[in-house]
């Protein structure tokens, strides 16, 4: 056999030649699939054609009301008159500072989580999800430490929206946990009252689980008992979600074998070592996708705080457009709302997938 000279070798394919094949075997692999790019490419191109003069060059940025906007362009001068507002509520102008500190703690943190390689993960992981949000909730609402007091009633906008997702996040994730574990136990006491709880919480919608929450629940205590809002609507939310990271946690669970549970018998550990070195590290490994999905659910379901008269970011710019000056600019403040929505939901799903393959749950 003649060897090759190496002058003679063949070459790798150009970058262009590989990227070529790659686009025809996945776009244009016979006629049906190429007429369906080029339709849906031309499709897109003439939306774009009738958004961006719109959106981008007949686009008015600054300004002080809707008068000052063209008319067949949009009035981007409305978000950036009231971003302010729009970002940290009616909190005071002077401690907003507080707010950018609480938001660049869970920057660190979710920087923290992304560096591959970094020890002490899973404690970081903790720390973020259970101590932070509470951490955030002091800085905001003060009262001690020489922080000035904030009430709840002054919050809104993009903080509260967020604030609200951290919170009940931390707070369903461990109630589900609790759940899950109450309704596989062999204890009938546990079990049926972990059974209600979730198949009562699935069965209900969330604005009237909400409306339970604001109106019902204070007529069980004192009178003259004042019950925070936002408290009561986070753990009503929280209460809410609970039952569906619980049957999440629950499907993870019943993935895990029987083997597991008699592996941990023979090596002498109980009940809580158990679940905590074994079995809940697995159920939490098998449930990530579900747990991102519920997650994005959650954030998205934020907005419907709007109906017990919190202002988030959906109903601060709501009662922007109420503004004489800005009338008319709904559309522009649902588009704002609508990315800053897709924007984190995004980077939340693209953290998933980050983390499943870190975990390779596939």
């Amino acid at each position: 056999m003649t060897a090759v000279p190496i002058s003679e070798s063949p070459a790798w394919p150009a970058a262009s030649d590989r990227a070529w094949r790659r686009l025809k075997a996945n776009y244009f692999r016979n006629a049906r699939d190429g007429m369906t790019t080029l339709f849906v490419v031309g499709l897109a191109l003439y939306l774009l054609y009738l958004v961006i003069p719109w959106a981008i060059l007949n686009a008015t940025w600054f300004g002080a009301g809707r008068a000052d906007c063209q008319q067949d362009g949009a009035c981007w001068a409305f978000i950036t008159n009231r971003f302010g507002q729009f970002i940290f509520g009616f909190y005071p102008s002077g401690q907003q500072w507080r707010v950018e500190l609480a938001g660049g703690l869970f920057a660190i943190g979710l920087i923290a989580l992304a560096i591959p390689g970094l020890p002490f993960k899973p404690t970081i992981g903790a720390f973020v999800l259970f101590v932070l949000p509470a951490v955030a909730c002091f800085l905001l609402a003060g009262g001690a430490l020489g922080l000035a007091p904030v009430g709840t009633e002054q919050w809104g906008g993009l903080m509260l929206t967020l604030t609200v997702a951290t919170s009940v996040f931390g707070l369903s994730f461990v109630l589900g946990l609790i759940l899950m574990l109450g309704r596989s136990c062999g204890m009938p006491v546990f079990k049926i009252l972990s059974t209600l709880t979730i198949e009562l919480c699935r069965g209900l919608p969330l604005v009237m689980v909400l409306f339970m929450a604001i109106t019902m629940l204070p007529f069980f205590f004192p009178s003259g008992f004042d019950l925070n809002k936002l408290a009561l609507t986070v753990f009503a939310m929280a209460l809410f979600q609970s039952a569906f990271f619980a049957e999440v946690f629950r499907g993870g669970l019943q993935a895990i074998g029987k083997g597991q549970y008699e592996a941990c018998t023979a090596l002498g550990l109980g009940y809580w070592k158990t679940h905590y070195l074994v079995i809940l590290p697995q159920v939490l490994r098998n449930t990530v996708p579900a747990i991102i999905n519920n997650s994005i659910s959650l954030i998205k379901d934020t907005t419907l705080i709007m109906v017990v008269g919190l202002f988030d970011l959906l109903n601060i710019v709501n009662a922007g457009t109420a503004d004489p000056n800005w009338l008319g600019s709904t559309l522009e403040g649902y588009v704002f709302v609508g990315l800053v929505f897709w924007i984190i939901c995004f980077c939340l799903s693209r953290c998933g997938e980050s983390l499943e393959r870190s975990l390779r749950t596939g």
